[in-house]
């Protein structure tokens, strides 16, 4: 998906859950949405995953500290995520992951990253998150986990095993508490 398309589906999950379902995004829509502290970071993260895929990496670091810097947010530029990425609020959330799927959900001070340290981003040490997935406050995901699809992970729950499609995950460390199928 290119750039603009994927702006395009995360502007449409914006309006979604501003109540103006049914409504397409717009070029002014999007302009306005700009200004959004639910949007901005979004933007800010999608030019910054660009440029380093073009190869821009200063450009890409850079962009990745304006949104660390004025919404509290850290996302690694390598960081693949899908189309239609809300987070309802973005302030102390940390994200490491090695992918994320489309129609993610992220709420503030959520981490995704690494049981050790891992200053050169290993592959094998990260989450991979599936599709339609909520993650609710507070979360930590953290290791080679699988999240899957439409899965749940409660406020403050910290993650160490993967959690199965459908299931919604609670507590320290995080079990399942129903599974939907």
């Amino acid at each position: 998906m290119r750039l603009k398309e994927t702006l395009y589906a995360d502007l449409a999950r914006q309006y979604f859950f501003s109540g103006q379902t049914g409504k397409s995004p717009t070029a002014l829509g999007l302009m306005l949405a700009t200004f959004s502290p639910r949007f901005t970071p979004i933007v800010i993260f999608r030019l910054s995953h660009w440029c380093f895929q073009k190869k821009l990496s200063p450009l890409a670091k850079i962009l990745s500290m304006v949104n660390f810097v004025i919404f509290g947010l850290e996302i690694a530029v390598r960081c693949e995520i899908g189309p239609g990425l809300y987070f309802p609020h973005t302030q102390g959330t940390v994200i490491g992951a090695l992918r994320i799927g489309v129609n993610a959900t992220i709420y503030h001070n959520v981490t995704f990253g690494a049981r050790e340290v891992d200053i050169e981003y290993q592959a094998e040490a990260r989450p991979i998150v599936g599709n339609n997935v909520i993650i609710g406050a507070g979360a930590k995901v953290l290791g080679a986990v699988l999240i899957g699809d439409d899965a749940r992970v409660g406020a403050n729950a910290v993650v160490l095993e993967d959690v199965g499609p459908g299931t919604t995950v609670v507590g320290i460390p995080a079990k399942p508490i129903n599974r939907i199928d």
